[in-house]
């Protein structure tokens, strides 16, 4: 079969730059406030489109039955991913009566594991433009237009963000500066905002944290930022507005195939799923199927036709999750050159920073795991860029994760670095579509073209692609002063108003009439599932609604907690959990399955695995002798009997003689941290474990440590001590 590697069309639509501002509520009050402002140009006939389900979308036990009983669809989207949910939104409002399978949740792979950005590549055009590539030119210029037209649909889910890119060499101003430039000139009229050059003083008065030594200046450019997770299903939310019947935890077992009466060849037909929270299975038949399903592309191809050749080559890419202190609030970093010619990103998410990424070749699973290698060439890439009064420490990683890029090439290829984020779309002897490769920004354009060859290939009557300037769930209605009608109107705390509104859109109020009266002066309503986030309970029955059927599908991807600190997700497992279990009619088997399935996926896929390495039965201990006399001292203020370990009766018991109450289930996750053999007590050779663990650095922000340390001296001063959590590593 020959493949067909597309060189995307740049459709420009309408006009206008996105304005640029420091702030999300600046920036979309700045936009507003413009005159004449040249906005993309939103569909006209978006009035005119239908939308069946526009004040409840309906259950995925009735979505799973308009799978079974629908005769025939035109289009039978395997995937859900960003691109296979945009395909299912293209197909849907070009009405063609369309479905959606996914085998796990929507996101669930790739597309909630990326940099966060929404971007042209800078690192592309570069290539592009040393090599005198006009498809790579092509590619970073249609990504361009991409990223405006996003971060006008999803407003409130997206931002741009200024990235700046410290310069240390004198000769290397005017080359970056040059880089930078084109990139704004190729984005042309979507140019953000216009890139500038800063003096040294005027960086560091921006970026504090930066490397002073030999730092010559910065250059500034503009990229966006979005919620990767939330994107993606808000992309398939509104298809399933529109009508598309979507279902997550559906796996396609096989593809149904007839023969056709003309040129007697099998065609494909639909495809035999299965639900896999059920174990039913049931035949989806469609005009059309289109393969969607990114890293897994291959698998589905050779359902087709077993023989055919690969064309997905599978590369890693891990990112780290620090402490918002690393970085400034709203200023990202990028380092273009790091030891081994990779690009990392140093960027502000969600209250917390986010670093990466790497780029190596691996094989393709459904449960990537970072690995402790990836994550130190992190760490030291940025301890690099960052001022030696900044101790990068291993123990402040709170999550790390590793996503698989679907990139397509020649299956002989070896070096992945080298590859271009191209998309392939295809069209099998049997029918089959297959849309792979690609970039994230690029998913609304990869499903048009995509939509364009089922159509024109398999002869679908169609209406023309409507999703340029179409808005997704949630982007109606909201506006940056949104949260503050929270505030007002049901008596929530403005950080979790804030954050329903940068979550839900327009759809905040519909969480906020769910939350619970809290019996506090303040807040009325809004109970936290943790303390330091701002995600509440009510956020959990909303999930259900958006189709989540497990816990790991909350602290994942309808909240982000799994992703920011998987210390604080694990903490609230137990309460979602529950939340869900009295939704769903879960039995206590069912209950005590899905805690353990996520506290799984906390440990294998988010790095909380890496953090438990960090502090080992068999850690060395390196202390002096001073050291160990010390912490031996401090540890026998809790050991009165010299019992040789500590349980949380001893801890109590300090702490109720210098006047302070803990929580006793609090305690016991306190000292479970520190327990490395599970016994109940945390031995002496463990306190000295963990301090020499703290010492280098590998463990920061031990509750235990802390405790101990605050007791000590308000045993000897009489004082105040602290015992709230300030982050815990991984």
């Amino acid at each position: 079969m020959a493949f067909r590697k597309v060189l995307r069309r740049t459709a420009f639509v309408g006009g206008g730059a996105v304005a640029a501002a420091f702030g999300l509520s600046q920036l979309k009050e700045y936009r507003r406030a413009q005159p004449g402002w040249a906005r993309l140009a939103h569909v006209t006939a978006e009035a005119e489109l239908k939308v069946p389900y526009a004040d409840e979308l309906p259950s995925r036990q009735a979505q799973l039955a308009a799978l079974r009983d629908t005769e025939e669809f035109d289009v039978l989207v395997v995937g859900g991913g960003a691109t296979g949910a945009g395909c299912a939104l293209d197909a849907v409002t070009r009405n063609l009566k369309t479905a959606l399978v996914e085998r796990s949740d929507f996101s669930s792979g790739t597309s909630s594991r990326s940099t966060k950005l929404i971007h042209g590549g800078v690192r592309y055009l570069q290539k592009a433009i040393m090599q005198l590539d006009h498809e790579q030119y092509l590619m970073v210029k249609e990504a361009l237009h991409e990223r405006a037209n996003l971060l006008e649909i999803a407003p409130h889910l997206s931002a741009p963000l200024p990235i700046m890119l410290p310069v240390y060499k004198w000769w290397q101003l005017p080359y970056y500066w040059a880089g930078i430039k084109m990139y704004d000139l190729v984005a042309g009229i979507h140019c953000l905002k216009s890139s500038y050059v800063l003096s040294k003083s005027k960086a560091l008065e921006l970026f504090p944290m930066l490397k002073k030594d030999k730092l010559v200046g910065a250059i500034v450019y503009y990229d966006g930022q979005h919620n990767d997770a939330r994107m993606n299903l808000a992309i398939a939310l509104s298809a399933a507005r529109y009508g598309a019947a979507v279902a997550n935890y559906t796996e396609v077992v096989r593809l149904l195939k007839t023969k056709d009466q003309q040129s007697g060849k099998e065609k494909v037909c639909g495809a035999r799923c299965r639900d896999v929270i059920t174990g039913q299975e049931f035949d989806v038949k469609a005009k059309c199927v289109i393969n969607a399903t990114g890293p897994f592309t291959d698998s589905l191809r050779k359902m087709d036709e077993q023989k055919v050749a690969n064309i997905c080559q599978p590369s890693a890419g891990v990112h780290i999750v620090i402490p918002g202190y690393y970085s400034p609030d709203n200023m990202g970093l990028l380092d273009p050159a790091t030891s081994d010619g990779r690009v990392i990103f140093f960027l502000p998410w969600e209250n917390m920073t986010i670093a990466g990424t790497t780029d190596t070749p691996t094989s393709v699973t459904a449960h990537p795991i970072p690995g402790e290698d990836d994550i130190n060439f992190i760490l030291t890439e940025v301890r690099n860029y960052l001022s030696p009064d900044v101790e990068v420490r291993r123990g402040d990683v709170l999550a790390a994760w590793s996503g698989i890029r679907p990139l397509v090439t020649d299956p002989n290829s070896k070096d992945t670095q080298s590859i271009c984020r191209n998309h392939v779309v295809s069209m099998s002897d049997s029918g089959l579509v297959t849309i792979a490769g690609g970039k994230w920004t690029t998913y609304r354009s990869m499903a048009e073209e995509t939509l364009d060859t089922a159509v024109k290939g398999l002869g679908l009557t169609a209406e023309p692609c409507r999703t340029v300037g179409l808005m997704l769930e949630g982007g109606k209605g909201w506006t940056p002063t949104l949260y503050i009608r929270l505030v007002q109107d049901y008596g929530l705390e403005k950080e979790v108003a804030q954050h329903l509104a940068s979550t839900y859109g327009g759809k905040a109020f519909d969480v906020a009439k769910m939350a619970q009266v809290t019996g506090q002066r303040w807040p009325i309503v809004g109970k936290r599932l943790v303390s330091e986030f701002p995600y509440i309970e009510a956020e959990v029955l909303y999930a259900i609604k958006e189709y989540a059927c497990t816990a790991i599908d909350v602290i994942a991807r309808r909240t982000r907690l799994g992703f920011l600190n998987v210390q604080a997700a694990d903490e609230a497992l137990p309460r979602i959990v529950q939340i869900m279990g009295k939704e769903l009619n879960w039995s206590q088997e069912k209950k005590t399955e899905e805690l353990e399935a996520a506290k799984k996926f906390l440990y294998h896929e988010m790095g909380y695995r890496s953090r438990s390495e960090q502090l080992t039965k068999t850690s060395e201990i390196n202390l002096d002798y001073q050291e160990v006399v010390r912490y031996k001292k401090r540890f026998h203020r809790f050991d009165k009997e010299t019992k040789g370990f500590i349980t949380t009766v001893d801890v109590q018991r300090v702490l109720e003689s210098i006047n302070i109450h803990i929580d006793e289930n609090a305690l016991h996750e306190i000292l479970n941290e520190v327990d490395l053999n599970k016994n109940g007590q945390v031995e002496i050779d463990e306190f000295l474990q963990l301090m020499s663990a703290v010492k280098k650095g590998q463990v920061s922000d031990s509750r235990l440590a802390i405790l101990m340390k605050t007791a000590e001296e308000t045993l000897d001063m009489r004082g105040p001590v602290t015992v709230d959590r300030s982050g815990g590593g991984v």
